[in-house]
């Protein structure tokens, strides 16, 4: 395509074109001019971005159904989006990974962060799961999946289209392999634990890449403990607890095909006889736990989004209170208490201060160890606070 293929769309006089020009990815739909022309345009559409005095700013993907109307792509306008342009992303984002690590399990593309906003993409060896989360990714995934071949050499490739990212850009939830074949959970080396991870069926990608560092720091607390892994998924924390020499772990998760895998991933392990799950809600489990006298000398709690956007806030710091409370009373004396974030609506400080509450509601009296942010195949974009959403506080009671 050359310049002149592109529509342009127009920022309002009022809009931070200052912003955009140092590096805010985003345009709102109340930033924009919204006439019939640029309404019309098809979700997903490239158009030549200008501000209110028609000073190109870059080309940006258009989707007049979304509360963030437009994603930068480049700043150079006569930028050619093709095949090309998107293995040369994934050439630097490549790069960085291959420094980082030494085995081919990561995050490969993160975002707006790597330069393809909306796109996640984690790397599981030989395959690749693509999360088109925007209108313009899921229009251009052809090229973005030949271009992924040609730099990453993956021979399977799945679009992943659950979650709320989608639904928000009007986007289809329909998963599909597109290249090559899937025959079951893949096994993830990763801190010394296997991980199986379901790429097709599970949740998001089907592993959390982004809790590695954390899962490294939590260990050095397992040799030898009674370990409870709260929220446990396919067993993050409580199978890095394992290889690091956990005595005993239990996994607390109301997913029983998670809870499956994760018992799949001890058994691997060699650790199965140290190793047990509860399905249940797991407020409820906390409860009953401490109702029969358990206690641990390490807990980590890793639940899901409670604060997924602002409007959830206050209730989302109300369930992370919640707990750290059910959870600390659990701890035993001079144990150590690990709780997560995943909200990027919850910064650290009111999460933290949500903790503490919980904690100290307990009856309790904790000091911080370590603050842990995701790992550095999740980079932050510093103008974009939702690139920074991981958090996680591991204290000693």
């Amino acid at each position: 395509m050359t310049e002149t293929d592109h529509p342009t769309v127009r920022l309002r006089p009022k809009a931070d074109a200052k912003a955009i020009r140092h590096g805010f990815p985003w345009v709102y739909a109340d930033e924009l001019v919204l006439d019939r022309r640029s309404k019309a345009l098809d979700a997903g559409t490239i158009a030549l971005l200008t501000d209110a005095d028609r000073q190109e700013l870059g080309l940006v993907a258009v989707n007049s159904h979304s509360k963030i109307i437009c994603r930068m792509l480049d700043r150079d306008p006569r930028a050619i989006i093709d095949q090309n342009w998107f293995a040369a992303h994934l050439s630097r984002a490549l790069d960085l990974r291959q420094k980082l690590f030494d085995a081919p399990y990561y995050r490969l593309i993160h975002a707006e962060a790597d330069g393809l906003p909306g796109v996640v993409i984690d790397r599981f060896g030989d395959v690749a799961v693509i999360q088109p989360n925007a209108a313009w990714s899921d229009r251009l995934l052809t090229p973005l999946a030949a271009a992924l071949q040609q730099v990453a050499g993956v021979t399977t490739i799945v679009k992943n289209a659950t979650g709320r990212s989608r639904t928000l850009e009007g986007l289809d939830e329909e998963t599909t392999v597109l290249t090559g074949a899937i025959s079951g959970p893949i096994p993830v080396p990763m801190n010394g634990a296997i991980y199986m991870a379901d790429v097709i069926g599970g949740q998001k990608t089907g592993l959390f890449f982004d809790q590695r560092p954390n899962h490294a720091f939590a260990a050095q607390f397992a040799q030898g403990a009674r370990m409870l892994d709260v929220f446990s998924h396919v067993g993050g924390f409580g199978l890095a607890a394992l290889a690091a020499g956990a005595s005993h772990v239990t996994a607390i998760d109301g997913s029983a095909p998670a809870l499956a895998l994760a018992q799949e991933g001890a058994t691997r392990m060699g650790c199965a006889d140290r190793f047990a799950t509860r399905k249940g809600d797991a407020f409820a489990v906390m409860e009953e736990l401490a109702k029969e006298g358990a206690t641990f000398d390490l807990i980590i709690c890793d639940p899901p989004a409670f604060a997924p956007a602002k409007p959830a806030l206050e209730a989302g710091l109300r369930a992370y209170e919640r707990t750290a409370r059910l959870a600390a009373k659990l701890v035993a004396p001079g144990g150590i208490l690990g709780l997560c974030s995943c909200s990027h609506a919850a910064d650290l400080t009111r999460f933290r201060n949500a903790s503490s509450r919980g904690i100290g509601r307990a009856g309790r009296r904790g000091v911080i160890l370590h603050t842990g942010f995701a790992g550095p195949d999740h980079p932050v974009l510093p103008h974009l606070a939702e690139t920074s959403y991981l958090k996680s506080v591991i204290c000693r009671l």
